[in-house]
């Protein structure tokens, strides 16, 4: 670690993020003495041979990098460990990868079985399509939904088409695997409706491969870094994602009696060094477009009422009107502390998460070591997401790299503005000995700390 206080920090700030990238600059700026920070928002010109080095002064700088993953010099951090710190790890598909984190939580419970992870969160299966005529090979090793479906069928041959009898099936949510902002999430209860999405997503790719259709994540699927919550809209295509989750549905979730939409919680979390995990305490709620209806009591494709992703909000807003009102956005996303729960309920809901969050980091850094891998000299934020079912049990859903900030909106910029100057406080100032003097952030709740030995 440099010497406290001694050196000046040269900051590159380039998130890529018109939301966010202003507010990691406040951030900056409020928390680190103005002769302490040389601070530059645009990222040198890329030439052959170049790396970050060029635009370092000299060696012996402090280094912070802020930047999209892909714009990360990974090979001068990794030279400067000491002086360099970056804001992202690697490897971290343990968790940000939908088909990973099941099989992560999988060996984390197996050998732990009292693990939190056991109790909050649906175990998942993966399985990999190219085409939709392959869907029955594909399923061959999934026991878990096979046995489900012909659950399913059997309750079917006697059903009189009642809701207690669709109440009695299994609901299974369809995912794909390295996509994100909901991007073709769908509910299935049988493998003929199953069959049906994939037979539907055939006939929607191009019909030339002239037609190029770029994932979430720009194209680069063989890379850890396309689990970043990118721009997308809900066009699938199985040859571009082959990997699917398959995993239980949670019905019913909790509603609000004075406003029975669905909702989940996104949770802010800043991972740091090699490990210690921080969940930040000002969560959000984010709500679906239409009031709840169960998974039997609407179409295959009639997502308003059950997806909470307000990315597809938006864009179903712009689609239709031209551009986005603010009012939409804002009744979708609302302050977790503001919900009309009683108080101790909330307490217990953050106090799930926090567990949940701790063991879920815990579990990817040593169940799966190779596909998670902390850095001494790095910290990422994170965007993990919960449900909250209808008893008040809290359930993992997913976790997301470089999340999307904007789903926010201009009405709780607060929120992700003070969840930086955390990140800052938290993981900038102690890394360059500037923390003396510095108070804790409270809102920023240590919820584990694992030595994997990294220093």
């Amino acid at each position: 670690m440099p010497q406290r206080g001694q050196s000046t920090i040269r900051a590159m700030v380039a998130y890529e993020d018109a939301y966010v990238q202003p507010l990691i600059v406040s951030a900056l700026k409020s928390l680190i003495p103005e002769d302490k920070l040389d601070l530059t928002t645009d990222m040198p010109a890329s030439t052959e041979g170049s790396s970050f080095a060029d635009a370092a002064p000299e060696s012996s700088s402090n280094i912070l990098q802020i930047v999209s993953y892909e714009s990360i010099d990974f090979e001068y951090a990794a030279s400067h460990a000491r002086t360099c710190l970056i804001n992202s790890y690697m490897i971290r598909k343990a968790l940000i990868r939908k088909h990973y984190l099941s099989v992560t939580v999988d060996h984390l419970v197996a050998k732990n079985p009292e693990s939190p992870l056991g109790k909050h969160f649906k175990r998942s299966e993966a399985f990999e399509v190219d085409y939709a005529e392959f869907l029955d090979d594909a399923l061959v090793e999934a026991f878990d939904l096979r046995e489900s479906m012909d659950h399913n069928a059997e309750i079917a041959q006697s059903s009189d088409g009642s809701d207690a009898d669709e109440a009695r099936k299994d609901w299974w949510i369809l995912k794909p695997g390295m996509s994100d902002r909901g991007q073709g999430i769908r509910l299935f209860s049988t493998m003929e409706e199953l069959q049906a999405i994939f037979d539907q997503w055939d006939e929607d790719q191009p019909d030339s491969d002239d037609e190029e259709y770029e994932g979430a994540d720009g194209g680069a699927q063989d890379r850890d870094a396309d689990a970043g919550e990118g721009e997308a809209g809900d066009y699938i295509t199985t040859s571009h994602l082959r990997h699917f989750v398959a995993q239980p549905y949670i019905h019913p979730p909790l509603l609000l009696e004075a406003d029975p939409r669905k909702f989940h919680i996104r949770t802010y979390v800043l991972a740091t060094g090699g490990l210690t995990v921080h969940v930040y305490k000002h969560m959000l709620a984010l709500f679906a477009a239409k009031p709840y209806l169960p998974p039997w009591a609407h179409s295959a494709t009639d997502i308003d009422s059950f997806l909470t992703n307000t990315c597809l909000q938006e864009q179903r807003q712009r689609n239709s009107s031209g551009a986005t009102t603010a009012s939409g956005v804002a009744n979708s996303v609302r302050r977790f502390w503001d919900l009309p729960l009683a108080p101790a309920k909330l307490q217990d809901i953050f106090s799930q998460i926090c567990s949940v969050t701790g063991e879920a980091f815990e579990a990817a850094a040593t169940a799966m070591p190779i596909h998670f891998q902390a850095l001494p000299n790095a910290f990422e934020v994170f965007g993990l997401d919960f449900m909250v079912d209808a008893s008040g049990t809290v359930w993992l859903l997913e976790a997301n790299a470089f999340p999307d900030f904007k789903q926010t909106g201009s009405d709780l910029e607060e929120i992700v503005a003070g969840f930086w100057k955390g990140v800052v406080r938290t993981a900038v100032l102690p890394f360059f000995g500037l923390d003396d003097g510095v108070a804790e952030d409270e809102d920023m709740v240590t919820v584990r700390a694992v030595d994997l030995g990294r220093r």
